[in-house]
C-alpha cells in the first residue's frame, strides 16, 4: 500500500493525502456477509446524547468478520482483498473447501489465491491461526484472543502486531503494541503475521469535510464554553482560567489512574504500558 497526494488545486487538497488502495482487488463485497448498520448519532435508547460530536456520515454496511477462526482443519483460499469502512485494516474474503465464505482480517503478504488454515500442527506462515502453544517465540502475531474459545479482541488495527517473548507452564508472555507485557493462556488462538495497511497512521485528513463523511461533527473547545456547560468554561477574554484539565463530568485528565483496583487480570500483567 502507498499514500497518494494531490497538487493543491483546489486549495483544500494542499494538506490532504489518501490511501492508494492498490492492494484492493474488488469493489463489491460479498452480499451474504453484509448486515445493515444503523446510525444513532451518539444517542442511547432514550434519545439522549452519550457520545458527543457524532452524527451524519456516509451510509455503511457492516462486514461480518470471523474473529474466532473456529473453522479448523479445513484449508481456505483467499478470493479477494477488500476495503472495510468499519476498520483501519483491510479484510480478506476466504473460500473454504466446503464452499463456505468468511471474512478475516488481512495481514501483510496476503493475495488472491493464497491458502490459509486454522488449527493444530500446521505450518508457521502468515494468515494461519493456531494456539499460542504451537507458535514459536519471537514470531509476530495479530488477532489475539483474550480468553480461549472467545472472540479475538486484541491487535486488530492497521499495521499492528504483538510478539511472543517467552512461554511458561500454562501461559505465554506477549508484548502488545501498546508496550504492555502480559500473560495469555496457551490455549488462546492468534494469527501469524502483521495486520495490513501499515501506512494508515501517516494519512493526513486535510480538511473538515472528510471528518463529516466519517460521521464526526465539529468539536467545541472546553475553554470556549460557559461555566454551566463545562468545568473549564468561563473567564474574561481568551483566558483559559488556569483550571486543571478535566472532562465534562469533572474527571481529571492528564494522568489520573482510572483502572479498577484489585482487578482479576492484574496478576497477568508483567509490565504496564508506558
Amino acid at each position: 500500500m502507498g499514500i497518494k497526494t494531490y497538487r493543491p488545486i483546489p486549495m483544500s487538497r494542499r494538506y490532504r493525502s489518501v490511501a492508494s488502495f492498490e492492494e484492493i482487488t474488488t469493489e463489491k463485497p460479498h452480499k451474504n456477509l453484509l448486515v445493515p448498520k444503523r446510525k444513532r448519532g451518539g444517542r442511547n435508547n432514550q434519545g439522549r446524547i452519550t457520545a458527543k460530536y457524532r452524527g451524519g456520515g456516509e451510509k455503511q454496511h457492516y462486514r461480518l468478520i470471523d474473529f474466532k477462526r473456529n473453522k479448523q482443519g479445513i484449508p481456505a483460499r483467499v478470493v479477494s482483498i477488500e476495503y472495510d469502512p468499519n476498520r483501519s485494516a483491510r479484510i480478506a474474503l476466504l473460500c473454504y473447501k466446503d464452499g463456505e465464505y468468511r471474512y478475516i482480517l488481512a495481514c501483510e503478504g496476503l493475495y488472491p489465491g493464497y491458502e490459509v488454515i486454522a488449527g493444530r500442527n500446521i505450518g508457521i506462515k502468515i494468515g494461519n491461526a493456531m494456539p499460542l502453544q504451537d507458535i514459536p517465540v519471537g514470531v509476530e502475531i495479530h488477532n489475539l484472543q483474550l480468553y480461549p474459545n472467545h472472540h479475538a479482541f486484541l491487535v486488530r488495527s492497521a499495521g499492528s502486531s504483538a510478539q511472543i517473548l517467552a512461554k511458561e507452564e500454562e501461559h505465554a508472555v506477549i508484548k502488545l503494541p501498546s508496550g504492555e507485557i502480559r500473560k495469555f493462556s496457551l490455549d488462546c488462538l492468534a494469527t501469524i503475521g502483521k495486520v495490513s495497511n501499515p501506512d494508515h497512521k501517516d494519512i493526513s485528513i486535510g480538511k473538515a469535510g472528510r471528518m463529516r463523511h466519517r460521521g464526526i461533527r465539529p468539536r467545541t473547545r472546553a475553554v470556549a464554553m460557559n461555566p454551566i456547560d463545562h468545568p473549564m468554561g468561563g473567564g474574561e477574554g481568551k483566558s483559559s482560567g488556569g483550571r486543571h484539565p478535566c472532562s465534562e463530568k469533572g474527571i481529571v485528565a492528564k494522568g489520573k489512574k482510572t483502572r479498577k483496583q484489585n482487578k482479576f487480570s492484574d496478576k497477568l500483567i508483567v509490565q504496564r504500558r508506558k
